[in-house]
């Protein structure tokens, strides 16, 4: 998988989770959400990382 691909599909994943956050749990698990954004993050920067070198 090209770098840009993975890391637009990591942008979309935290995307959707704000989404959903926001309009199905009316904010309540804002925790979880940043939580589990901040994981997409490290595991974004983490796959460029590992693919810089290419």
């Amino acid at each position: 998988m090209k770098t840009i691909t993975g890391l637009y599909i990591i942008i979309i994943l935290m995307q959707f989770i704000t989404l959903t956050n926001i309009t199905l749990f009316n904010g309540e698990w804002n925790g979880i959400a940043m939580a589990l954004s901040t994981a997409l993050f490290i595991a974004g920067t983490a796959f460029f990382l590992m693919n810089r070198k290419k």
